[in-house]
């Protein structure tokens, strides 16, 4: 078997679920699961019927490349929430079965493994996946702390030059997984910068974009700082987007990755090798909820209610704010994040995930040590209470 399969830790929810095994809920209280960012809102009904009418097309094979519709479909979306020039749906869009594979397949296909010391940098904390990507491509995952005084962001200004002359790829967050923080102009500017000099990827995970502060400004995204530097062609640089949290669809596995099209290329032909082809009924359902912006426009709203009311609720309790977009608090504990969480479960029946348990200690520093991610993913009544529970638990303390 492969030798760095060994080097994978355990994801975050088994660690969480051996957290909670030590322990008993009360009965008569309902659970309520704020840990997985899993989205409860009910998938959008033309979505449904559109995977529904074409489910005939079980009996073709789907192509790697996906179907010229869809692709099309992408690059419209593209260019017009991120303000392109154009999108090239051919050559600078790939679909994929979601983020999650695609972040994994991307880092096998860019990482030159006979490098004398690839690196694969990430914030931290961070996606698991970024770091098993790296493993497994035969890099070395690299982890730059997010913390509250640099706005939970990495410090990159502080990252050694060696640091960066070794890197292949750099995975960055935006919005971020679990802090909320965006990349604003200046950061992008900066990163690409960067990866011309030094000659790695960008690899932007973007799956939260869409999930904001209703009537606030959009977050910004890769491509479209690299267009208003002028760089049409998105050189060293790739996107990657899910209908997941923006449409409410985790189970359609659905999403893509799009910029540079001389790093696609390749990609594409790794893809075809991998065997990971959309199916052809996914591919005309997610046409439909591409060519949609109602229901993420009230997918927005539900979220803009449900962190007014936790923070009204927590807010005298425990330091909590709300975050620039995505759907989590990245919430400050009064005692360590491990107690908070498994005592919080013992007593009130609701879980929330450590924030350690999605992080790394680097020269001693854990940037989740006495936080806890809280997903805010199912219904505004099921948040409240869970707020409820919480500020019971943190007054008991």
């Amino acid at each position: 078997m492969n030798p760095d399969l060994s080097k994978l830790q355990p994801y975050p929810f088994e660690k969480l679920a051996k957290l909670k095994g030590a322990v008993t809920p009360p009965a008569d209280l309902e659970h309520i699961a704020l840990s997985i960012g899993e989205p409860k809102h009910p998938s959008p009904e033309f979505v449904q019927k559109a995977l529904i009418d074409n489910i005939a097309c079980l009996e073709n094979y789907p192509t790697t490349k996906g179907l010229p519709e869809l692709n099309e479909s992408i690059a419209d979306w593209l260019t017009k929430r991120f303000k392109l020039q154009q999108v090239d749906p051919v050559s600078q869009v790939i679909p994929v079965n979601g983020t999650r594979e695609a972040l994994f397949a991307f880092a096998q296909a860019a990482v030159d493994r006979n490098a004398a010391n690839p690196l694969v940098v990430s914030p931290n904390p961070f996606y698991q996946i970024y770091e098993g990507a790296a493993y497994l491509a035969g890099a070395t995952p690299h982890f730059l702390p997010c913390l509250a005084e640099n706005g939970f962001n990495p410090d990159y200004d502080a990252v050694p030059a060696s640091v960066w002359d070794d890197c292949q790829l750099l995975f960055i967050c935006t919005p971020g997984n679990p802090t909320g923080a965006t990349l604003k102009f200046d950061d992008f500017r900066k990163l690409i910068e960067l990866a011309d000099k030094h000659n790695f990827i960008l690899a932007s995970d973007e799956c939260y974009s869409e999930i904001y502060v209703d009537g606030k400004e959009a977050p910004m995204g890769l491509l479209e700082a690299c267009a208003q530097l002028g760089r049409h062609d998105y050189k060293n640089c790739v996107v990657f987007h899910s209908l997941s949290k923006r449409s409410n669809l985790p189970g359609l596995r659905s999403g893509f990755v799009a910029g540079d099209a001389s790093l696609l290329k390749p990609f594409l032909l790794y893809r075809t090798y991998h065997g990971c082809a959309m199916p052809l009924q996914t591919q005309k359902a997610s046409i439909a909820a591409w060519g949609d912006e109602q229901h993420v426009a009230e997918n927005r709203k539900a979220y803009t209610e449900k962190f007014r009311q936790v923070i009204e609720i927590l807010g005298p309790v425990m330091p909590v704010e709300q975050t620039d977009a995505g759907f989590y608090l990245w919430a400050e504990t009064p005692v360590d994040e491990e107690t908070f969480a498994q005592q919080l479960f013992a007593q009130q029946n609701v879980t929330v995930l450590p924030g350690s348990y999605l992080s790394r200690t680097i020269d001693g520093i854990n940037p989740g040590k006495n936080r806890v991610r809280m997903a805010l993913v199912a219904s505004v009544e099921e948040c409240i209470e869970a707020a409820q529970r919480i500020r019971t638990f943190v007054e008991s303390l």
